[in-house]
């Protein structure tokens, strides 16, 4: 079974996306988690709708086919909403929940109208609300590639400030790091790696990709370095396993992914808290 779904190109495909995105999601995830704001992903994927309608839109007056700019328009959309309500948040006009309450709503319903404009439906959606392997293209493929590079840069080449920024934004400011720069391009790497992973998991669920994983790995380390990296682990695995269980049983490749994620989760924390109950009775016991 597995050198049948090796040998078939669009599993070829499907494993070189899974795998990008089980690396570079959890990589932003480690620092949205460590700054509070995990339904970041989850604003920026509703607006994201948006955008695969404007690629669809942009589409149809070039004369191509709609799906080739649908990733562009995502992308272009995702970094103005992640852009947008990171200065909202800077500047204080209304709370961070609000914008991203408008993020939500905006986002779903202007990709619904959009797409009808562009001659669609809300059907031609659904594989990027719920993620859809099977149509994964070569193109979808060197997108990934591309955004998955970008990320990894960003995400690993500025650690040190980043995690500076996550972890105290005023020591940050204070030591003379780039606060307002660094806030939007975290926000900038979360719209990508939202654009990212909405071919696997799809955007309803594109937030757990990212946080899961690495509420997993604190569960186990308390180390921010060693925690991205059981993330990355984590999402790497869980992304394959999912594939390989969908290619037996027709099932949602994303909303497998995700219950693997859930699961794993729950067994993690009743590990951890026996652990930790068992680790407290023996305390108790060298203490008599």
């Amino acid at each position: 079974m597995i050198q049948e779904m090796l040998s078939s190109p669009l599993m070829q495909r499907a494993l070189i996306v899974a795998v990008l995105v089980g690396m570079a999601a959890p990589i932003v995830g480690t620092y949205l988690v460590q700054r509070g704001m995990a339904l970041l992903g989850d604003g920026i994927g509703h607006i994201s709708l948006t955008g695969v309608a404007l690629g669809w839109l942009a589409a149809g007056v070039i004369g191509v086919a709609p799906e080739s700019l649908a990733i562009p328009g995502a992308v272009v959309a995702s970094v103005a909403g992640a852009i947008l309500i990171e200065v909202v948040r800077s500047y204080g006009r209304t709370g961070g929940d609000v914008a991203l309450a408008m993020l939500f709503y905006g986002g779903i319903a202007g990709g619904v109208l959009l797409i009808r404009i562009a001659g669609g439906t809300t059907t031609n959606l659904t594989s990027y609300l719920f993620g859809s392997i099977a149509t994964v293209s070569t193109q979808d493929v060197y997108y990934t590639i591309g955004l998955a590079a970008f990320i990894l840069i960003v995400g690993l080449g500025l650690r040190g400030p980043l995690f500076a920024l996550s972890h105290d934004a005023e020591f940050a400011q204070a030591s003379g790091l780039p606060v307002r720069a660094l806030n939007i391009l975290v926000a900038i790497v979360a719209a990508l790696t939202v654009s990212v992973s909405m071919r696997v998991v799809g955007v309803l669920l594109v937030s757990a990709i990212m946080i899961v994983p690495v509420a997993i790995g604190q569960l186990v380390s308390d180390s921010f370095v060693r925690t991205m990296r059981i993330a990355q682990v984590i999402g790497i695995l869980a992304c394959l396993i999912g594939l390989v269980i969908t290619y037996t049983v027709p099932a949602s490749p994303g909303a497998t992914i995700v219950m693997l994620l859930i699961g794993l989760y729950v067994v993690v924390a009743i590990a951890h808290s026996l652990v930790g109950v068992l680790a407290r009775k023996r305390a108790q016991t060298d203490a008599r």
